[in-house]
């Protein structure tokens, strides 16, 4: 009979693992985000290494980056506010 009961907690820690493998911040691949700066960037009929080419790589990628630091922010802040009001759920 212990050995049956043994079972439910060992069973619940190994979902738990599973789940927390899975609950990872998802980010992009650089390979696709790439392709769609490259077609974004050509659409306005520019040349490859053109310097309006380049100028509209670098500021998608400034785009990109400002977007992840302000999610990053937002998160920080979230636990911040968290951390200092734990009556507020």
């Amino acid at each position: 009979m212990q050995f049956i009961s043994a079972k439910r907690p060992i069973a619940l820690a190994l979902v738990t693992l599973f789940l927390c493998g899975c609950a990872q911040r998802g980010e992009l691949p650089v390979s696709t985000l790439g392709e769609d700066d490259d077609t974004f960037c050509r659409a306005n009929n520019v040349a490859v290494g053109s310097s309006e080419y380049i100028a509209c790589r670098k500021d998608r990628d400034v785009l990109r980056s400002n977007a992840v630091a302000r999610a990053d922010r937002r998160q920080r802040d979230l636990g911040e506010y968290m951390l200092n009001h734990p009556d507020h759920p």
